[in-house]
């Protein structure tokens, strides 16, 4: 199937579970508040001290509502455009890839980075992956979408986050979480293209 074809997200969507299950985690943890945010965000000091779960759950959490709403809104559109290039166990293992190569990408490449919080990484994962199934499916729109994605990651790179970002999520982008999900995405899809059955595109 391609771009435009088959966007309405009904029942049978196999990313909506996946999605769903994210925005809901994530909007209870906001609910929480500051001490929720604090007690859960990626926290180098306090994955040294064994807090094991901020490397999961640092993901999950947001500055604020209008941080979270912006993750939100990307997540929706990312579903709408490559939702359905895997079923749902498959886009769980690409979020999950996102995640472990997110956190050792901080761990390794960022050791000055003190703490972490927002889906924008996982997003560009999830992003990354659908988009590579289409690409190995010759869908010419995911070709277009690849262009437009590995010149915002080069963008962010060189130039810095793009104009807007920080003032619509309400803080400093952490531009690296982008290309590491961006990576962890396309090894997971890589890893789970045996499986995809041909007809499977963006």
């Amino acid at each position: 199937m391609g771009l435009r074809q088959d966007r309405k997200v009904a029942a049978g969507h196999p990313f909506l579970l996946v999605g769903v299950a994210l925005a809901l985690v994530a909007i209870v943890l906001q609910a929480g508040g500051a001490g929720v945010r604090e007690a859960l965000a990626y926290q180098r000091v306090g994955v040294e001290a064994g807090q094991l779960w901020r490397l999961l759950s640092g993901h999950l959490v947001h500055l604020g509502w209008s941080h979270l709403a912006y993750n939100l809104a990307g997540l929706a559109l990312i579903g709408w455009l490559v939702g359905r290039a895997f079923d749902a166990w498959r886009w769980a293992g690409i979020v999950a890839a996102s995640i472990v190569v997110i956190d050792v990408g901080f761990w390794i490449l960022n050791p000055a980075l003190a703490w972490y919080v927002g889906m924008s990484g996982v997003l560009h994962g999830v992003l990354a992956g659908g988009v590579l199934a289409g690409v190995l499916a010759r869908d010419r729109e995911a070709f277009v979408l690849a262009v437009i994605i590995a010149a915002k990651l080069a963008w962010e790179q060189w130039v810095g986050p793009v104009p807007g970002s920080e003032s619509a999520s309400g803080g400093a982008v952490i531009v690296d979480a982008h290309l590491y999900g961006a990576v962890g995405g396309l090894l997971g899809a890589l890893g789970l293209r045996h499986r995809v059955p041909p007809q499977a595109s963006i």
